[in-house]
């Protein structure tokens, strides 16, 4: 069944290839044996930084089943999720991601996931510069937003 997940992903990317809408990859998202969601890379097409594989197809998922929790579900992508998809796969509530390429065959052709990596590591200021600022109106916000939720 994974080959079936796996090849679907590829197709998705080859899709995108050949439309030109952005970098050679591809995600399928899984739910009880059933595809939920579809994706593939669309930066370009969309001139949108954040429309990779993995997310294009979460918001596939999350727009076919009316819900922004993937409890239960799989995702499998044609690469290794690179930070920011991983943040996006934890926030969908999936709790298993299966990949084909990883980000060091990525970084060979060119995409740039190690800068992520080394900002963590290192907290390389050259390439992101983060400052803290306390703002008391901000604070008062997320208290009533949790007032009004609990």
């Amino acid at each position: 069944m994974e080959v079936e997940y796996f090849n679907k992903a590829l197709e998705e990317a080859k899709i995108g290839v050949k439309l030109g809408d952005g970098g050679p990859f591809g995600a399928v998202i899984v739910k009880d044996n059933k595809i939920i969601g579809l994706g593939h890379n669309k930066v370009l097409v969309n001139h949108d930084p954040t429309a990779h594989a993995e997310v294009t197809a979460i918001r596939d998922a999350c727009k076919n089943l009316n819900t922004h929790d993937l409890s239960g579900a799989i995702i499998y992508t044609t690469s290794e999720p690179c930070p920011m998809c991983l943040s996006a796969i934890i926030w969908a509530n999936i709790k298993e991601v299966y990949f084909a390429t990883n980000r060091k065959e990525v970084g060979e052709i060119g995409f740039r996931d190690d800068k992520i990596y080394q900002y963590f590591e290192e907290k390389k200021k050259d390439l992101l510069n983060v400052k803290h600022v306390k703002i008391d109106e901000c604070d008062k916000l997320l208290e009533e937003y949790h007032n009004t939720i609990y």
